[in-house]
């Protein structure tokens, strides 16, 4: 979730996505003797256009219309005077008309050079989906910061900084890794690194501030700070597509919250082990951009050209970060603060633990993910067998759905297991998981929808549905309905834009 789906399939082969087709290259005309002879003696077809259907039959067999041979004609510089002299016809249409007829059609189908060009590494997946749950393990080895016998909004005193850091984070992060892909887009590898230089540490103290301002435990505070410091350099080790050096760092917070779930562990040892997990993450992160910065330099000084990225073209996917966090956050928080605003406890009331739902969506997004990937290919492959755009429409819903309940249930699985392993936690009831899916499938449709462009339908639709949910969680409403009511109209307004949207066969050249 810490960026979009990534602008080009693949940067290596990005000067192969879209080849032009040349006619072949004319054959010359023998030269005729003084005395004419038989046809059957000089091997010549009676009729000339017989040569020029054979030497564009593929053009000919894969056009839909004569008008389609016409434009190849006439970009190959046929004239009516030439048609005329060379093939006996009035013009270069009737020329098209007949080879159209001559040639037997065949449309092209799939094609192995263009076949997916959405190609996406379902292994890749697979780590960016650990490396969004892992860091959830941090806050069993961080637990001890957080002041337990104060609460606020029937939190540990301190949680509630940290949440406020955590949605800026992801706000604002969300933003720099579209403006990063954007410049990676462009092939100008260099100037993304610069920008998540920049960017990054800025985030960071954007979020760590916020903290501050929100107040809580020197501790929590601190907690706050490094984990606003991992938001960041986690994000620049995402877009640049090292997932695996984020999965080392992520070692030893791993490592060391299987300890503490076995033993008991002083807070010294673990505050030790998270550094470690942070210094790694932002070592690497430095070396990774400093890489990229030094090796690039000899590409920008042999290209001059100036590019400048609008940087209001940001702005909705900053609020849809915000309202993906937002939403999240209610998600798993939202029972432990409708408790304390409805009993008004200072010590927080019962709650039902909501760890095993969490853990779900985010060991799902490396799937989402990749069904992202797998839509755009399969309806670039539906484009070209499609004959009709009835035919093109059944075929992307058919995908769309099928990629949306694979998601879904596998959403659905997940939650299972994890509560399977999460000891002491309940099963959710029907409406809880309800709730869940709904959240999820909200979020794929959107991050679907942003991918295509429509970055301010998705962020405005999510964020007046994280609004209202935080409006009515603050006033008492019970937040299983909030996300039945808000998640249920984003989804259904999201799921009512992406059919008529993604049904344009425009969209997806």
């Amino acid at each position: 979730m810490s960026g979009p789906i990534r602008l080009v399939p693949d940067e290596a082969g990005a000067d192969r996505t879209m080849q032009l087709r040349t006619l072949p290259l004319k054959r010359r005309r023998p030269v005729l003797p003084a005395q004419p002879e038989p046809a059957e003696e000089l091997g010549l077809s009676a009729d000339p256009l017989d040569e020029l259907a054979e030497r564009l039959h593929d053009i000919c067999a894969d056009a839909v219309h004569p008008f389609e041979i016409a434009a190849f004609l006439e970009s190959d510089g046929l004239s009516d005077e030439q048609a005329a002299l060379l093939y006996g016809r009035p013009d270069a249409f009737t020329v098209a008309e007949e080879l159209f007829e001559k040639v037997e059609r065949r449309y092209p189908g799939p094609s192995s050079e263009f076949a997916n060009p959405w190609r996406a590494d379902p292994w890749r997946c697979v780590v960016r989906g650990l490396v969004f749950a892992l860091p959830g393990l941090g806050y069993l080895l961080g637990a001890n910061l957080f002041a337990a016998t104060r609460m606020r909004f029937g939190l540990p005193s301190g949680m509630l900084a940290l949440t406020v850091a955590t949605v800026a984070s992801w706000a604002f992060n969300q933003a720099l890794a579209h403006r990063a892909y954007r410049w990676l887009s462009r092939l100008r590898r260099r100037e993304s690194a610069i920008c998540l230089s920049i960017g990054a540490p800025i985030g960071a103290l954007i979020a760590a501030t916020a903290a501050y301002v929100v107040g809580g435990p020197r501790g929590s505070l601190y907690f706050a700070a490094g984990q606003s410091a991992y938001l960041g350099a986690a994000t620049v080790l995402l877009v640049l597509g090292r997932e695996k050096f984020l999965l080392l760092a992520l070692a030893p917070a791993s490592v060391g919250a299987g300890v503490v779930l076995a033993v008991d562990v002083p807070q010294v040892v673990r505050t030790v082990v998270l550094l470690s997990s942070l210094v790694l993450a932002v070592g690497l992160a430095v070396r990774e951009l400093v890489d990229c910065i030094r090796g690039d330099k000899d590409a920008k000084d042999k290209d001059a050209v100036t590019v400048r990225l609008q940087l209001r073209q940001e702005i909705p996917h900053l609020l849809f970060g915000l309202a993906c966090g937002t939403l999240t956050l209610i998600a798993g928080l939202g029972v432990t603060i409708h408790e304390a605003v409805k009993t008004g406890a200072a010590h927080g009331a019962h709650t039902t633990p909501t760890g095993p739902a969490m853990i779900a969506l985010t060991l799902s997004l490396g799937l989402a993910e990749w069904l992202l990937f797998r839509y755009r290919a399969m309806a670039v492959a539906a484009l070209r067998v499609s004959h009709t755009s009835g035919e093109f429409v059944r075929r992307t819903g058919g995908v769309l759905l099928g990629c949306l309940f694979i998601y879904l249930t596998t959403v659905a699985a997940l939650d299972a297991a994890a509560t399977v392993l999460w000891p002491g936690a309940p099963a959710l009831g029907v409406p809880q998981l309800g709730a869940l899916l709904l959240l999820g499938g909200s979020l794929w449709l959107a991050l679907l929808l942003n991918a295509f462009g429509l970055s301010w339908s998705t962020a405005l639709i999510c964020l007046a549905a994280a609004g209202a949910e935080s409006a009515g969680l603050l006033t008492g409403v019970d937040p299983t309905l909030l996300q039945l009511i808000g998640c249920g109209a984003a989804a259904f307004v999201l799921t009512a834009i992406a059919g008529p949207v993604l049904g344009r066969t425009t969209q997806h050249r």
